[in-house]
């Protein structure tokens, strides 16, 4: 399938995230508002002309990446398989209309991986996932989880200092985790 078929096949797609992330709320900075629709559908529009343009660019694989965008300022997390390819992903979010800017928390993924490992990655992800959710100091739905090589890396925001600590802490009491990047960002 070339790239312009594969970009048409995702519209649905990014259509319903887009719709997705236009009724969900969360509080701007130094508030305890919620945004209003039209933030929170300008992050999500910028969220998906991020991921579309990382689509349509043959230096990145879009599935490796996971998107967020608050205010316009977008952050790109997970794991890519070469430094270029990290380069090349942070150039492309920065060229998209209303990107701020970017934070680019892309990692190198350990190579050659065995399809256990791989399992073992997923398995500590859905961990992670479950103990974020059962923990009432953590906003679980506002944290990009991603395991490579047992190491966790946490993206996305938290509502306080706390709340970010309290992710950690909980990554790290997960077995077989080795280590944890928190790259979460603070926003009440």
């Amino acid at each position: 399938m070339n790239r312009t078929k594969r970009t048409l096949a995702l519209v649905p797609t990014l259509l319903a995230a887009l719709v997705a992330v236009g009724c969900s709320s969360t509080a701007p900075r130094g508030s305890d508002a919620p945004r209003s629709a039209g933030q929170t559908i300008d992050d999500g529009v910028i969220t998906a002309r991020v991921k579309t343009a990382l689509i349509e660019d043959d230096r990145t694989k879009a599935r490796q990446i996971d998107v967020d965008t608050y205010q316009g300022n977008v952050q790109l997390n997970g794991f890519v398989d070469t430094e270029a390819a990290r380069a090349a992903a942070g150039q492309v979010a920065r060229s998209v209309e209303g990107v701020k800017s970017v934070r680019n928390n892309l990692q190198i993924r350990v190579a050659d991986r065995t399809v256990g490992q791989t399992v073992d990655d997923a398995t500590i992800t859905a961990r992670v996932k479950t103990a974020l959710i059962g923990d009432p100091r953590t906003k679980a739905f506002r944290v990009n989880v991603t395991t490579n090589g047992g190491v966790v890396q946490l993206g996305g925001s938290a509502s306080t200092q706390e709340g970010k600590a309290a992710a950690e802490e909980l990554a790290r009491a997960v077995p077989g985790v080795k280590d944890v990047r928190n790259d979460l960002r603070i926003e009440p």
